[in-house]
């Protein structure tokens, strides 16, 4: 674990893997931590030095007051990428951290090999959704966010999974549960806010899609919407819901080395 100073706060950080091996940048999904990774790291660092963090508000990083921006949350992975002195990487983001790939690609190309996009979308929900949930957890706080984490297990994994693999379902929603509510709810805001419909012809790097097909929070219709947007995409769909790096664990892994390692352009 290391932490990188940005203006406002402290990013945590962790890096595994071969030091002159290429960079992949893992970016987590709203309300859990860089530890949802954890069942890639193994395979992942057979090829990469892996370079995963909390996004701001989650885990170690700092909170700082809300709303966020995909924007400003996608500059926070470069300024990581600057401390680092890390001039490009792969990149990886699942939800939120798709989100945020999204925005990179558009924006900060020039930063990026390859980019994956997983169980996301160029628009995820509408403010009816996402301002509720907001006044919900600023409003009652610790005992918002162990409701949130009991209604996900639901949401973040299909019902053969979570009953084959409790330990695990409980590992990772328990993430949700120890989020700091005000940076949950502003990146919250920054979810609510993000709408990349009418820039994904922007994105000119390689890319791969990944989607669950019982993901309910992201369905996988909005993930071949960016396919079809983003010249030469691939795409990949596993039998999961939301958390479609956890529930096909080492299909997942593989399919995104594939992509990776490919010298197709």
């Amino acid at each position: 674990m290391g932490s990188v100073q940005l203006a406002d706060g402290e990013l945590n950080y962790q890096l595994d893997g071969p030091s002159d091996a290429p960079v992949l940048v893992l970016s987590n999904s709203l309300g859990t931590n860089l530890h949802m990774w954890d069942s890639q790291v193994p395979a992942f660092t057979e090829h990469f030095r892996v370079l995963r963090y909390d996004t701001r508000g989650h885990g170690q990083s700092l909170v700082t007051p809300g709303p966020y921006s995909i924007e400003q949350l996608g500059k926070d992975v470069l300024a990581l990428l600057d401390a680092l002195n890390i001039d490009r990487a792969h990149f990886c983001g699942l939800s939120m951290g798709g989100l945020i790939g999204q925005w990179l690609g558009i924006n900060a190309g020039s930063r990026l090999r390859r980019l994956v996009v997983c169980n996301t979308a160029a628009k995820i929900g509408t403010p009816d959704i996402w301002n509720p949930r907001i006044e919900m957890v600023l409003r009652d706080r610790e005992a918002a966010m162990v409701g949130l984490r009991d209604a996900s297990i639901a949401r973040w994994f299909t019902p053969d999974y979570a009953e084959a693999h409790p330990d695990q379902a409980k590992r990772i929603t328990d993430m949700l549960a120890s989020t700091n509510p005000e940076g949950y709810a502003a990146n919250c805001g920054a979810v609510r806010d993000a709408d990349f419909r009418e820039q994904l012809g922007a994105i000119k790097v390689p890319l791969l899609v990944i989607a669950g097909t019982e993901d309910a929070v992201t369905p996988p219709a909005g993930s071949l919407f960016i396919k079809e947007h983003v010249k030469g995409a691939e795409y990949a769909e596993f039998h999961a819901a939301h958390l479609s790096n956890v529930q096909a664990g080492d299909a997942f892994s593989q399919r995104v080395i594939e992509f990776l390692l490919s010298k197709n352009l």
